[in-house]
């Protein structure tokens, strides 16, 4: 379906909404025309970045329209921050799951029932149920929205069976638009997601993958530990997440934070759910610096200030990273992502996929695991090769990314190849990757001693150089397809047909100088340059204290981006505080005076 003319120019009401509610004085590209095709009572598929508006695309019609509008969501945390944050804004909105008391969700039915709710977030599992059904036969639906919509397709990263039943759904609320919105979907998953929830002709909407305020960095992983706390000690106590690969990584990895002087926390699967939710609560509310959480459990959160992503472990998809990576800068602001990338970790991904896979899924699993391998691996911008795999393609370098601000320095490495090469030939099976940087470097370690390694031609001729330059190498001799690790062999490397070239010096090998840390970026790169630091501090003060009073996270006052916004124009009354973005009618109400005189205050102690 192509859109027809716009008719929201002229909508007061929805204009309104947007201002009056939500505090913005425009809509951003592609939000007015998604809403214009639910207003007109038209299914829609949205694509749109994390942070790029995707809630108010359902959430501004929601309060146009005269029913209530269900909220599909596969997350109980993501339900309650969106709701928490809605009715900061004066909305009647509510959320139903398992953690609540019946005597709870038998009230909040009664208020759907009466009409008393505009928004009402639920399980995919919850709608489906004939029950359920039952309850909102007397309700006036005028929407459903459907997030985290690539959870319905078999080609999605995150496929889920009960989003499958979403589809039946169609026959119950007949007339009824659907509105299906995700961040992740390649070609395949977006025509899944229009067949399997049975969209009827809808309007598409793909607003581009770019998080351009995101810079992407890759390293090689080589001692992960030190690895991830240099990293987040140059965040300087900005908040971030820590992803790891199993539960046993997250909680050693955030023991040893913790010994560090870090204020971090364990968040996984394994630990209660009473624990889950107040190490959630503790990092919403900028107690927490860091959260350490698995991949598989993910984290659900609607915090806006998220400022770093840290992969420990490679993820399975792009998908997955993509998204997991989208949790930073939320609001708009510089943030950052490194991926720590090992051959053995993907070895064992490969091996995983191969054997604990339902086979009509191992092809699925595998080709989206390689294209995660091509992007770690990649030696030109990252951004470009993220956007390329969503066919969000571009040509021009991002110039926010490790290769386009630190390029790889190239050089002829042919030598240092032969040497590996050499040294693997001659340990002949005793060849993990410690083995061989210790033959190298020259070690004396007992098992060196034992097996008289010393011997070897190939034993200290890379004295001169540390491990972590060794390793990398070995990574890019990987990488470049002339030794392989085997995996049924306890992860020991091995030659490949390809290396018998370069032993014999017919085949010039190119590497790039080894890096295995983030080149810091400098402040004013980092920071908008265009706020008082000192005033922006202070927001930020009386922000964390009212949030401490009311008992709500700091983002839900105000992000970080509407505190910029105040810091840059400085209002001193309530006309200039409602031209803030993010600043509507209901939070000047509650929180507005305070900021107001927080900044006449400021300004008046500089005269």
């Amino acid at each position: 379906m192509t859109s027809s003319a716009p008719i929201l120019s002229n909508s007061n009401k929805v204009l309104d909404v947007l201002k009056s509610v939500f505090g913005y004085p425009e809509f951003r590209p592609g939000q007015a025309e998604v809403i214009e095709q639910v207003m007109l009572g038209n299914d829609s598929l949205i694509l749109l970045p994390t942070g790029g508006g995707k809630s108010l695309c359902y959430q501004v019609p929601a309060l146009c329209l005269p029913g209530l509008t269900i909220v599909v969501s596969p997350l109980i945390s993501l339900m309650q921050d969106q709701v928490q944050q809605l009715i900061t804004q004066g909305v009647e909105a509510a959320y139903l799951n398992s953690s609540q008391e019946n005597h709870t969700q038998n009230s909040i039915l009664e208020k759907a029932q009466n009409g008393l709710l505009k928004l009402l977030y639920v399980a995919p599992e919850r709608l489906c149920q004939t029950w359920f059904l039952k309850q909102l036969a007397s309700v006036s639906i005028s929407m459903i929205a459907i997030d985290e919509a690539h959870c319905v397709s078999q080609w999605g990263h995150d496929f889920r069976p009960e989003y499958m039943r979403l589809g039946g759904l169609k026959q119950y609320f007949q007339g009824v638009p659907f509105i299906a919105l995700t961040a992740t979907a390649d070609v395949a998953t977006q025509a899944d997601i229009q067949e399997q929830l049975k969209l009827d002709n809808p309007y598409v909407y793909k607003g581009g993958f770019d998080r351009p305020n995101i810079k992407y960095n890759v390293l090689p992983k080589y001692k992960g530990f030190e690895q991830v706390l240099t990293f987040v000690k140059q965040q300087k106590e900005k908040a971030g997440i820590v992803y790891c690969g199993s539960r046993k990584k997250v909680d050693d990895l955030n023991h040893k934070l913790q010994m560090s002087g870090i204020k971090s926390d364990a968040y996984h699967a394994g630990r209660d759910t009473q624990t889950r939710e107040q190490v959630q609560s503790a990092f919403l509310k900028d107690d927490l610096q860091v959260v350490v959480a698995t991949v598989a459990f993910g984290m659900g959160i609607n915090k806006s200030n998220v400022r770093f992503v840290v992969h420990h472990d490679v993820p399975r998809s792009v998908e997955s990273y993509y998204q997991e990576t989208g949790r930073a800068g939320r609001d708009g602001l510089p943030a950052e992502a490194l991926l720590l990338y090992d051959e053995r970790d993907s070895a064992r991904i490969k091996q995983w996929i191969s054997t604990d896979t339902p086979d009509a899924r191992v092809d699925i699993e595998m080709h989206k695991f390689t294209a995660m391998e091509s992007f770690a691996e990649a030696q030109t911008c990252r951004r470009l090769v993220l956007l390329n795999y969503f066919s969000d393609y571009r040509l021009s370098p991002c110039g926010n990314c490790d290769i386009c601000l630190d390029p790889p320095q190239m050089f002829d490495g042919t030598i240092k190849a032969q040497q590996v090469l050499s040294c693997i030939y001659r340990l002949k099976l005793d060849t993990s990757v410690k083995m061989v940087i210790a033959v190298l470097r020259g070690s004396s370690n007992k098992r060196i001693v034992d097996n008289e390694y010393q011997q070897l031609s190939t034993y200290g001729i890379g004295k001169a150089h540390s491990e972590s330059h060794w390793f990398s190498i070995i990574q890019q001799l990987v990488h470049l397809g002339l030794i392989r690790i085997d995996m049924t062999a306890a992860g020991i490397l091995k030659l490949n047909e390809a290396a018998r070239a370069v032993l014999k010096g017919e085949q010039v090998v190119q590497l790039a100088v080894p890096k295995l840390s983030v080149k810091s970026t400098k402040p004013s790169e980092q920071e908008n340059l265009n706020i008082d630091k000192a005033l922006f501090a202070k927001l930020k003060n009386l922000r964390k204290h009212i949030a401490q009073d009311d008992d709500v996270p700091a983002f839900v006052i105000f992000s970080d981006a509407t505190l910029a916004d105040m810091a840059s124009k400085l209002p001193t009354s309530t006309y200039e505080m409602l031209n803030v973005s993010g600043v509507g009618e209901k939070k000047l109400e509650r929180y507005g005076y305070a900021f107001i005189n927080l900044i006449e205050d400021y300004l008046a102690s500089k005269h």
